[in-house]
């Protein structure tokens, strides 16, 4: 059997282990989201071309380019709108969690976060009630009186009708049946 690309494969993986370094995740959390408006790009190249005609002759060209690549959709002062929005909404969810916490203020990794947090008044949601339980819940709970007989997959108030007991220790299992071919 040959084995030449599993050797190869072995080699690269290595070589991608020792050169490569660890691979850290990449947080795109209140990132752009990919919303670009435009890239602006310059290139330099260079073409040598050999003649082999009677004078043996090179011929040499440089280029020098600018591109830019305009991205369609929604224009780039909507795009940007949208990226401090998302942002906001979020630090307006988070702020009150920044707020109560004054050690945050303390730390010196925290401090941009606790500025833009500042003055930002936390408020208590208390339009549900502290004991009550979850929409779906109580729909599973009429659903349940209405059919009793009905066995719900994920209740947690139903015993398992078939509990499988773990053997002793000395137990011997039985032998597979031969199969007949």
């Amino acid at each position: 059997m040959d084995y030449r690309f599993t050797a190869i494969l072995i080699v690269i993986m290595t070589l991608l282990a020792f050169f490569g370094g660890p691979a850290y995740p990449k947080n795109e959390y209140l990132n752009e989201y990919g919303a670009r408006c435009g890239d602006m790009e310059v290139r330099t190249e260079r073409r040598d071309t050999d003649y082999n005609y009677s004078d043996n002759s090179t011929n040499e060209q440089q280029y020098l380019s600018f591109t830019y690549r305009k991205y369609l959709g929604v224009d780039c002062k909507t795009i940007k709108e949208n990226v401090k929005l998302k942002q906001q909404l979020e630090l307006m969810k988070m702020c009150g969690r920044v707020n109560n916490n004054p050690s945050l203020a303390q730390n010196e990794n925290f401090r941009l976060l606790v500025s833009k947090c500042r003055g930002i008044i936390p408020t208590n949601d208390r339009s549900r009630p502290e004991n009550s339980e979850s929409a779906w819940d109580s729909l599973k709970n009429d659903y349940k009186k209405e059919n009793p007989e009905i066995k719900l997959m994920g209740d947690k108030f139903l015993k398992p009708q078939n509990t499988l007991k773990i053997p002793p220790k000395d137990y011997i299992l039985p032998l597979p049946k031969p199969a007949n071919d």
